[in-house]
């Protein structure tokens, strides 16, 4: 079971580790304590917990993927999700795709994102990816500085479509 300290630049010391089933309210209401979130995450509606509920047992399930939660003093704080992505470009060279980065609104400004995204650097560098990824919506600018500010490169426009 994945379990490591992170240390922060306060001397901090928080456990990053594999997310649970039971950690799944706690994670929806990181990703819903959010501007953007707000409008697309929460336990409301008829299904209410049931489909984060199936789409942890399948993340969950798959060794290409991590769900990872930080937690201080036993309370979920921050989370991402990590996904291993192979494929035939680039030599056929594995990627590695961050998803979901929240970190909750008391420990931010602590160098726990920092922290966050240092280890999924290095997991994924553990795990033979030769680049890893992420995207972030446009108006998340102060997102877009930190993330270059730890060596990302707005290298590409994105594109999505609902479906």
């Amino acid at each position: 079971m994945l379990s490591e300290t992170l240390t922060l630049p306060d001397g901090g010391m928080l456990t990053l580790r594999r997310a649970r089933a039971d950690d799944v309210p706690a994670i929806v209401a990181l990703l819903a304590d959010d501007q953007l979130g707000a409008a697309r995450d929460g336990v409301d509606g008829p299904d209410g917990a049931g489909p984060y509920l199936r789409a942890f047992a399948e993340i969950d399930a798959d060794p290409a993927h991590a769900l990872v939660v930080v937690e201080d003093a036993g309370a979920v704080v921050a989370t991402l999700q990590l996904s291993i992505l192979p494929g035939l470009a680039r030599r056929g060279a594995k990627r590695g795709q961050v998803e979901a980065v929240r970190v909750g609104r008391t420990h931010r400004g602590r160098g726990l994102g920092t922290a966050m995204l240092r280890w999924v650097i290095a997991e994924a560098e553990r795990r033979g990816c030769a680049l890893l990824q992420l995207t972030s919506d446009k108006s998340r600018t102060d997102a877009h500085r930190f993330y270059t500010g730890l060596g990302f490169a707005a290298s590409h426009d994105g594109f999505k479509l609902t479906l």
